[in-house]
């Protein structure tokens, strides 16, 4: 099939915008809770009319501080209540936010507050104030710089106190559906960051077709959603803007540190997450099995998890003697996994990167379904994913209802739907290229089987060719590598080489634990162990289990194992753990060389 939609399932309001959300919520759920909020380390409910009062007194504050109708305001900060507050601070006062990592070095701060052409910046900490302080000569347009740790929610609502209702109600009204909403700066894996515009039309399309089309998972007064991704990345304010939207509580952590310790006194019963967070979840229950000497139950209970979803998907489905085993394991395992994930959840949804088959069905044997999707900051987050009533694992899932996913005669995925940005801003090249004949060209390649399921099989600009003429799309073998506990990232290489060759990082929470359990040396490193020859061996097992996968021509035949992991802090991934992948090639051509010296 080359092209493939479905009907939309919610209208989009003519000449409405966000803020309409939190006024509605505050008029129809005035007594429920949307927000948690962790104060003193417990969490706290916040209720509509309650966050509706916050929004409107630091709007006020905005307001009073010179902001107008389609200024840009920057947020640099990381997960956080402050972080939802005051997105919706900022549209309220009618201006368009302009997301920055918490991350980002001054040189990257500067680009994006000087493009953006921000008139002013919240901060979290004195540590990003000193950074905007560093580069603040280079921004004549920039005005104020605000800090949430230094009480900017409170000093706001008292220097917009002399507001009237009226003036703020209009900024309210100001904005419609096509006005931008925010600019969001892609991580950019080569070359500057470019910003995407992205209107009020684009997330009420987005968001509001997620909502329906999920509508067991956002259920209000019952259901709820930990945000623990960067809330700068356009995955996060999905979550953020559907949340609002049902309206579910929504809880804000700043990283994924104490992830479990946060799902257990939070308990979601919706996660949303990336790969390597369902990895890691997998990955540490196995090795705590392991080093109580239970680690071959929970191999064989991870294999009854498996084969029992995928029986699932057959006429038959499982067979009683399955049925029997996943009860069974219900009650030694797949109840404490579940327990870990909160102990209410039943459904996750994951972006970001490919999940991996095997994991997929692992996670839906135990009860916990993972709803694969796909997406770009340049299509609102999810322009795919899996509906929860009929999951195709080893897919992205169907396209956003009211949307179109069309395969060009190259095999790259393009898009079409109100969900789409309007343009890069300050570069209409880049925006003639990426909109070609009224479509995305997402630069992705992929399929679309009979009933309009996505699978996306590499990048089109990743494609290797090797000396021998054979393409070798990346992506496939990278993700069955990486699902290996010992593996961190993986970067394949190859290009006009006469074989594939691969780069392995080590994740270090488990080399420690996997060193311990050899008898290496305490205190081992990467650097230490890369050429072990147990280690190497290790490695190779993740190899092959990636080269099952391909074709003998597309195979890793040989690989190096680095002294360290890749960081964003060095420019080797970006802040959404995307690989920088001519970087790397650059900063570890020594290593690459050596792949091909013997």
């Amino acid at each position: 099939m080359r092209e493939f939609s479905l009907p939309a399932l919610y209208e989009v309001p003519t000449d409405g915008n966000l803020t309409d959300l939190i006024r509605r919520n505050a008029s129809q759920h005035p007594d429920v809770a949307v927000m948690g909020r962790k104060v003193d380390g417990v969490w706290t409910d916040v209720t509509a009319t309650a966050f509706l009062a916050e929004v409107r007194g630091a709007a006020k504050g905005l307001i009073a501080a010179g902001v107008e109708p389609g200024d840009r305001v920057a947020l640099l900060s990381r997960t956080r209540y402050e972080w939802v507050l005051l997105d919706f601070a900022i549209w309220s006062a009618g201006g368009v936010t302009v997301p920055v990592y918490e991350t980002s070095s001054p040189e990257q701060i500067q680009w994006i507050l000087g493009d953006s052409g921000a008139s002013a910046v919240l901060v979290e900490s004195a540590a990003h104030e000193e950074s905007v302080a560093s580069v603040r000569a280079e921004l004549p347009e920039l005005k104020n710089v605000w800090r949430i740790e230094g009480d900017a929610v409170a000093r706001l609502t008292a220097e917009g106190a002399g507001v009237s209702d009226e003036l703020l109600d209009a900024r309210m009204s100001a904005a419609n559906a096509d006005d931008p909403a925010t600019i969001v700066y892609t991580s950019g894996t080569t070359g500057r960051p470019k910003g995407c515009v992205l209107t009020h039309r684009a997330f009420f399309a987005e968001c509001g077709n997620v909502v329906e089309r999920l509508k067991p998972l956002f259920r209000t007064g019952e259901c709820s959603v930990l945000l623990f991704l960067p809330a700068a990345h356009v995955f996060g304010r999905l979550v953020e803007v559907a949340s609002v939207m049902a309206p579910i509580r929504l809880g804000c952590v700043p990283d994924i540190k104490n992830l479990t310790d946060e799902l257990a006194s939070f308990r979601p019963t919706l996660i949303l997450g990336v790969p390597r967070v369902f990895e890691k979840v997998y990955n540490a229950a196995r090795a705590k099995a392991q080093a109580d000497g239970k680690g071959k139950i929970f191999d064989r209970a991870a294999q009854t998890a498996i084969a029992y979803s995928r029986a699932l998907g057959t006429p038959q489905g499982p067979s009683f003697g399955l049925r029997l085993k996943h009860k069974v394991f219900d009650k030694l395992v797949y109840g404490k996994l579940r327990a870990v994930l909160g102990g209410r959840g039943e459904h996750a949804i994951s972006g970001g990167a490919p999940l991996g088959e095997r994991l997929g069905h692992f996670f839906r044997g135990i009860g916990f379904t993972v709803l694969e999707g796909y997406g770009l900051t340049e299509s609102c987050a999810a322009t795919a994913f899996n509906p929860w009533d009929r999951q195709k694992i080893g897919t992205v899932g169907q396209p956003l209802p009211g949307s179109v996913v069309r395969i060009a005669d190259d095999g790259e995925v393009l898009l079409h739907g109100e969900h789409i940005f309007s343009r890069y801003w300050n570069n209409e090249a880049a925006t003639a290229e990426a909109l070609a004949d009224g479509w995305f060209h997402t630069g992705d390649i992929g399929t679309l089987d009979e009933d309009g399921y996505l699978a996306i099989t590499g990048r089109k600009k990743e494609i290797l060719v090797t000396a021998g003429g054979k393409n070798v799309a990346p992506a496939v073998i990278e993700d069955r590598i990486r699902a290996h506990a010992l593996v961190a990232e993986c970067m394949v290489v190859g290009d006009g080489r006469p074989f594939v060759g691969a780069l392995v990082t080590l994740d270090e929470e488990f080399l420690g634990r996997w060193a311990s359990e050899h008898g290496k040396p305490a205190g081992a490193t990467a650097a230490s162990l890369r050429d072990d020859p147990e280690l190497l061996a290790e490695v190779q097992r993740a190899v092959d289990d990636g080269n099952a996968a391909v074709s003998k021509a597309e195979s890793v035949r040989r690989f190096r194992v680095l002294p360290a992991q890749f960081t964003e802090e060095a420019g080797h991934i970006t802040p959404s753990l995307k690989l920088k992948r001519n970087v790397v090639a650059k900063d570890f051509a020594d290593e690459i060389e050596a792949i091909y010296r013997g």
